[in-house]
């Protein structure tokens, strides 16, 4: 199964996209979706069309996205939500489920503690990956985002499985 990880944001983008094999993980590929235009309605297209370009590249089959944490510029978290919805409406737009998982979630999932740095989660996602190339900080998190949703698929598909050998 392919996962396509996106970490929203409105001038970067970032999008790394794993293979997923039983419990072995490998790189498939990571970018960062730069937006262009000198308007807000010119950016987020943008940032659709590079990362519609994305899923017909690499065709995965799920997708999981970084919630929105609010800061205190509320024009600043308005616009991330924005380019937010841009990185839900493409995957679904594919037909397919987005999961979304909290920013600590994430790096207790990657790196075993909820509050690690961007380096840390570099650094974890490369261990996890080897021999990737990151493309920057932002795709490193949208591997790691990646990352957490195959876990959470294999201890949901696991759990179901359980379920059902439990009723038989």
């Amino acid at each position: 199964m392919r996962v396509l990880g996106i970490d929203p944001g409105l001038r970067n983008m970032g999008w790394g996209v794993i293979e997923v094999s039983g419990s072995r993980l490998g790189h498939v590929a990571n970018g960062v979706c730069r937006s262009q235009g000198d308007d807000l309605a010119a950016r987020l297209l943008s940032l659709h069309q590079q990362l519609t370009a994305v899923l017909t590249q690499h065709q995965p089959q799920a997708a999981a996205v970084e919630q929105t944490f609010v800061n205190k510029d509320g024009a600043g978290t308005l616009k991330l939500g924005q380019a937010r919805g841009i990185a839900m409406l493409v995957p679904a737009q594919a037909g397919l489920v987005v999961g979304e998982y909290a920013p600590n979630a994430v790096k207790k999932a990657v790196v075993g503690v909820g509050h690690a740095d961007k380096a840390q989660i570099a650094h974890m996602v490369k261990v996890q990956l080897p021999g990737v190339q990151l493309a920057g900080p932002d795709a490193a998190d949208a591997l790691a985002i990646a990352i957490c949703h195959s876990f959470y698929v294999q201890s949901a598909g696991s759990l179901a499985a359980a379920l059902a050998k439990a009723s038989a």
